[in-house]
């Protein structure tokens, strides 16, 4: 993922920000991994204070400001003893939406996952659960959030027999779509779920796991951010999403059907979006979709034999 340096942001955005810290930046630092070719990038001011930004204009990538606005709303009424970066302020001028956060000084987990650091991540999904629940703010459920994108198998179905699909999917194609359909009840909850947790979006310090980048924040069952991390953990080099699934606390409240009904979903949204052309600026987003289909394909089919 390229994305785009600090000082290549329109003259307004760098004012902006400087402006809110009351400080001028004198470094920059692009972060690596996610999503979306906006920038992000660690900034150390003249007085020594330190901050994270991150900025997008619609030159970029369509979709990308209106999830940024999206994010700026959750972080903003997020409670304080939520583990995620403290908000500092956030712009809307021009089509370029700005967030400025507390630099957490933590890194991403290492890839491969190396053991100890997911059993740090997937304890702290298990507190994370409890401290969202109930969901400590206006948010929207799990079905109005990804309802029109949780219709891949439908989808595929509905068109002509799709070239390239896996042959037991297509073989199974009526049966993977009807499932998919019952797929919003079976995730209904009061938990805030991250709904896109990944490496990506976690930071490890010392004392602490922080969870960043919150634009698709819902309400769901508690077990939802738990299911849909375990295809990307397998891909990074983890254990089966089954083992870890079963052996979670979260999973002790998840009856099967429910959990099989929302991994079909995730499947169906990960195998249908792998097979769509590049969106703008996001070169490698669907090779990592395609993957992760290829992931919840099997966990699905074991479930379902």
């Amino acid at each position: 993922m390229s994305r785009l340096p600090w000082e290549k942001t329109p003259d307004h955005v760098r004012a902006d920000v400087e402006a809110l810290l009351g400080a001028r930046v004198v470094d920059a630092v692009t972060q690596p991994g996610g999503y979306s070719p906006g920038v992000a990038a660690r900034l150390r001011l003249d007085d020594g204070r330190r901050a994270f930004v991150k900025s997008v204009g619609p030159e970029l990538n369509p979709d990308s400001p209106g999830i940024h606005r999206a994010e700026a709303r959750v972080a903003a009424a997020l409670p304080p003893s939520a583990p995620v970066p403290r908000l500092l302020g956030s712009f809307d001028r021009d089509g370029w939406v700005t967030l400025v956060l507390e630099d957490v000084d933590g890194a991403p987990p290492r890839e491969p996952w190396d053991a100890a650091e997911l059993d740090r991540v997937l304890a702290a999904l298990a507190d994370l659960a409890a401290a969202m629940t109930p969901a400590p703010i206006e948010a929207p459920t799990v079905a109005e959030r990804f309802g029109p994108a949780f219709r891949g198998w439908r989808r595929l179905a509905a068109g002509a027999a799709p070239e390239g699909l896996d042959p037991w999917a297509r073989e199974h194609l009526a049966g993977l779509a009807e499932l998919e359909a019952s797929w919003e009840t079976a995730a209904a909850g009061d938990t805030l779920a991250h709904a896109d947790v990944r490496a990506d979006n976690v930071l490890l310090t010392p004392d602490r796991v922080v969870i960043v980048d919150w634009p698709w924040a819902c309400r769901s069952a508690p077990w939802f951010d738990l299911l849909a991390m375990l295809p990307s953990v397998r891909l990074q080099g983890g254990p089966p999403p089954a083992r870890v699934f079963a052996a979670h606390p979260l999973a002790a409240s998840a009856d099967d059907a429910p959990v099989t009904a929302v991994l079909a979903a995730i499947a169906g949204f990960f195998v249908h979006g792998g097979r769509l052309p590049p969106p703008p600026g996001l070169p490698t987003l669907r090779d990592f979709q395609r993957a992760q289909g290829e992931i919840a394909l099997a966990w699905l089919r074991d479930r379902l034999e």
